[in-house]
C-alpha cells in the first residue's frame, strides 16, 4: 500500500441500524479496490470486518474493524461499526477519528431506530453525511417510500443523487440525477443505458430538488442556475461538495452491496463529494506541526497483543520516532508503523496528516492518549464514551480462577471503555456494568474464549440497610467469665433509638455520669456497637441511623478490661435492636428517562408498576424527559425492558438519592432469602 498525501485521503464510519448491510458494504468495496481476492459473507463467516469469533459466531458486527482501500488514487479509511445498540462505544469511537460517515439504510425497511441514532451521532459529530439505500434489490422495495423515510428524519436537505431505475429482485440500473444517465450493472461493473422517458422524468423532478439545494451554498452558482444557465459536471460536484460541507445537502444513494449495483459511483462520491481531513470542519489537523497522534480505539488480544488505533493530528507518523504519552507522560518508542485491514496488519514506513494507522506492543497507552514529538502540551477532545446502565454480578465458576477474571475483564476494558468493573463490598460481588445485556454476555463469551475463564452471571444483591424506628431504653447488656485465676466483668445499660441521620451508622453518647464506666473503657463500649452495626438483625445488613446513648454500667476493679466492655455492649446490642423496631431499607434512585413523546404514558405506567415516583417531566429536542423515583431493585433489568417497550428509541440515567423504607411484605420476603443465604454458606 502506497502512502498518501492528506488532501488524498478520506476518512469515513459507516453506521446504520442493526443488518442493515453495513458489513457487506465494507466487503463489497474491499472486493472493489481488490484488497480481497472473493467477497466474503456474514452468514459464510469470511468478511473482513467480522474477524472476531465472537461476531463469526453470532453473525453481527461486535468491535469497529478498519478497511484502508485505494481507489481513483484516494485512500478511503472505512471503519465499520456495529449496528446494535450495546455496541455503541464502537461508534463513537470511529466517529471521532472520521471526517463523514455512511449512513446505510434498509431499502425495504427504511428508517429504523439504529438510523435515527446514527443520524443524532453524525450531527453530535459535526460531519457530513451520506445515506445509502442498500439491499434494493430486495422484494417489495419501494424506494420512494424509503426517500420519503430519510426526509422526515434529516429534513429536505436530503436530496436524492442516484435512484433506483428497476427497484425489486433483478434489480441492476440506477440512474444518476445529477446528469440524468443511467448504468445498468453486470459483474460489478456498470454500463451507460438509455434513460427512457419515465425515468427521465422522474430523474428531472429529483435533479431540480437536488440542484436548489446544491446551489444554495455557491452564490455564482445559484446565479447561473436561476438565470437558466448549463451548469457543467465539474460546477455541479463543486456546488455538491460546497452544500455537504456547509451541511446543507445530505445524498441519498441507491445500491445493492450484494451485486455491486451501484457501488462505483458511491464511490465516487465520497472521493469528490467528501471532505479530505485538511477540509473537514470538525477540527484542524495541521501537516506542519510536530508530530502527534490521537489514539481512538485499543485492540487487546491474548494472542496479537495490544494494538493502538490512532489518527495522525499534526506532523507526520514514521516507525523511527520516540513520542511522549502527554497522560501518563512515559515515553514510546515507535518500531513499527502499520495500517489496518480487518485483522492483518499491513506495515508502511510513515503515514501522512489526516491518515489513520495502528501502533503495536506500547507500554502505557489507552484509548483517549495523545503521543506527541512537541515539547508543548498537545490536547485534542477525547471521546466522551456513553456511561454503562446495567449491572451484573459476575463470578469465576472455579476459585482458582478469580485472578484471571480481574486479569480479563481489566484486558476487555483496554479495548471498551463502555466497560466497568467493581467489587462491591457491601454485597461481596463483583459486578460488571454494560450497555444491555447482550454487551455483558458477549463480555462474558469473551472471558472464556480469550482469556479461559468460566463464569457465571447473575442478577446483583441490593445493598440493602436496616435502621430502626422506636427508642429501646435501658437495655442491659452484661458480660461475665471466670474460669479460675482473672476473669471478664462489665456491664453496660444503653439507650437505642434512630439518630434522623441515615448518612451515619452511629452516632454515640456517652451520659455516664458518676463514673460507673470507668473512663479508659467507653471507647471499648463505642468500639463495641460500631463492629455490631455493620451487621443488622433483620438480614444481616449494614445499620445506619442509629442513636446508642451509654447510660450507666457496673465494673470489677480486678477482672474489667476492655474486651468486657466490648462483649457487654455486644449483648446489649443484640437485646436492645429487636425492642426498637429494626426496619429494612432500599435504595432509591432518581431516574431521568428520555423517550418519544408517543411513549411517555408506558414509560409513567411501568414506573408505577415498579412503586415508583413520577416527580415531573420536561421536554427537549422533541423528546420528554421524565424523572421519577424508583427503588434500584426494580432497575436492574430496565435498560433491556426500556429498549423493548420503546424499540429502542429510549434512554437513561440513574444516580443514588437516598435509603427508604422496604413495604413490609416485601421485607418479609427479603429477610427469608437472607437467611437462606447465611445457610447456604454455612
Amino acid at each position: 500500500m502506497k502512502i498518501y498525501e492528506s488532501k488524498d485521503i478520506r476518512n469515513v464510519a459507516v453506521l446504520g441500524h442493526g443488518s442493515s448491510g453495513k458489513t457487506t458494504l465494507a466487503e463489497a468495496m474491499a472486493f472493489k479496490t481488490k484488497l480481497i481476492d472473493r467477497m466474503g459473507k456474514v452468514e459464510d463467516k469470511t468478511t473482513i470486518s467480522d474477524f472476531d469469533a465472537e461476531e463469526q459466531t453470532r453473525q453481527f458486527s461486535i468491535n469497529m474493524a478498519l478497511i484502508p482501500l485505494e481507489y481513483q488514487n484516494v485512500k478511503i479509511n472505512l471503519m465499520d461499526t456495529p449496528g446494535y445498540f450495546d455496541f455503541v462505544g464502537e461508534q463513537e469511537c470511529a466517529l471521532r477519528a472520521a471526517d463523514a460517515a455512511l449512513i446505510v439504510v434498509d431499502a425495504l425497511s427504511g428508517v429504523e431506530v439504529g438510523t435515527e441514532k446514527a443520524w443524532d451521532m453524525v450531527q453530535k459529530a459535526h460531519i457530513p453525511a451520506i445515506f445509502v439505500v442498500n439491499k434494493t434489490d430486495r422484494e417489495n422495495v419501494d424506494f420512494s417510500r424509503t426517500y420519503e423515510s430519510i426526509r422526515k428524519l434529516a429534513g429536505t436537505k436530503a436530496g436524492a443523487y442516484t435512484v433506483p431505475v428497476n427497484p425489486g429482485v433483478g434489480f441492476d440500473t440506477i440512474c444518476e440525477v445529477t446528469t440524468g444517465e443511467s448504468f445498468k450493472y453486470e459483474k460489478n461493473v456498470g454500463t451507460k443505458t438509455e434513460t427512457t422517458g419515465e425515468e427521465a422524468e422522474q430523474a428531472e423532478a429529483y435533479r431540480e430538488e437536488l440542484m436548489e439545494t446544491a446551489v444554495s451554498a455557491d452564490e455564482e452558482l445559484m446565479e447561473k442556475y436561476l438565470e437558466g444557465e448549463e451548469l457543467t459536471a465539474k460546477e455541479v460536484n463543486s456546488g455538491i461538495k460546497k452544500a455537504v460541507m456547509a451541511d446543507e445537502l445530505i445524498p441519498v444513494m441507491t445500491i445493492a452491496a450484494d451485486t455491486g449495483v451501484g457501488l462505483d459511483k458511491l464511490m465516487d462520491a465520497i472521493v469528490h463529494i467528501l471532505p479530505s481531513p485538511l477540509e473537514s470542519s470538525k477540527e484542524e489537523v495541521d501537516p506542519g506541526k510536530p508530530t502527534s497522534v490521537f489514539v481512538f480505539k485499543t485492540i487487546a488480544d491474548p494472542f496479537v497483543g495490544k494494538l493502538s488505533i490512532f489518527k495522525v493530528m499534526d506532523g507526520t507518523m514514521t516507525n523511527d520516532l520516540e513520542l511522549r504519552n502527554t497522560t501518563t507522560s512515559t515515553k514510546e518508542k515507535i518500531n513499527h508503523v502499520y495500517t489496518m485491514a480487518g485483522k492483518k496488519q499491513i506495515e508502511l514506513d510513515k503515514l501522512n496528516c489526516g491518515d489513520i494507522g495502528a501502533l503495536s506492543k506500547l507500554k502505557d497507552t489507552l484509548t483517549n492518549h495523545v503521543l506527541t514529538s512537541s515539547a508543548d502540551d498537545v490536547e485534542f477532545e477525547k471521546i466522551d464514551f456513553s456511561k454503562p446502565i446495567m449491572s451484573m454480578s459476575i463470578t469465576a465458576k472455579s476459585k482458582d480462577d478469580e485472578d484471571k477474571l480481574g486479569n480479563g475483564i481489566a484486558r476487555i476494558k483496554e479495548e471498551d471503555p463502555t466497560i466497568s468493573f467493581e467489587r462491591n463490598s457491601e454485597t461481596n460481588q463483583n459486578l460488571v456494568t454494560g450497555m444491555g445485556e447482550m454487551h455483558i454476555n458477549v463480555v462474558a463469551s469473551k472471558l472464556k474464549s480469550k482469556y479461559n475463564v468460566d463464569v457465571i452471571l447473575d442478577t446483583p444483591l441490593v445493598p440493602y440497610r436496616e435502621t430502626v424506628r422506636k427508642k429501646a431504653e435501658h437495655i442491659e447488656g452484661k458480660h461475665k467469665k471466670q474460669s479460675g485465676g482473672s476473669g471478664q466483668f462489665g456491664v453496660v445499660y444503653i439507650d437505642f433509638e434512630p439518630s434522623g441521620n441515615q448518612e451515619q451508622a452511629l452516632e454515640f453518647v456517652d451520659a455516664v455520669v458518676g463514673g460507673t464506666v470507668p473512663r479508659q473503657f467507653i471507647p471499648a463500649v463505642e468500639k463495641g456497637l460500631q463492629r455490631c452495626v455493620a451487621e443488622g438483625v433483620l438480614a444481616g445488613y449494614p445499620v445506619v441511623g442509629l442513636k446508642a446513648t451509654l447510660l450507666e454500667g457496673k465494673y470489677h476493679p480486678v477482672d474489667s478490661d476492655e474486651i468486657s466492655f466490648i462483649t457487654a455492649a455486644t449483648l446489649a446490642y443484640k437485646a436492645g435492636m429487636p425492642q426498637a423496631d429494626p426496619v429494612l431499607l432500599q435504595p432509591i434512585y432518581t431516574v431521568n428517562i428520555t423517550v418519544p413523546d408517543d411513549y411517555m404514558g408506558d414509560i409513567m405506567g411501568d414506573i408505577s408498576k415498579k412503586s415508583g415516583r413520577v416527580l415531573g417531566s420536561d421536554s427537549k429536542d422533541g423528546k420528554v424527559i421524565v424523572t421519577a423515583e424508583v427503588p434500584l431493585g426494580e432497575m436492574f433489568k430496565y435498560a433491556t425492558e426500556l429498549r423493548s417497550m420503546t424499540q429502542g428509541r429510549g434512554s437513561y440515567d440513574m444516580e443514588f438519592a437516598r435509603y427508604e423504607e422496604v413495604p413490609a411484605f416485601q421485607a418479609q420476603k427479603v429477610i427469608e432469602e437472607a437467611k437462606k443465604m447465611k445457610e447456604a454458606q454455612k
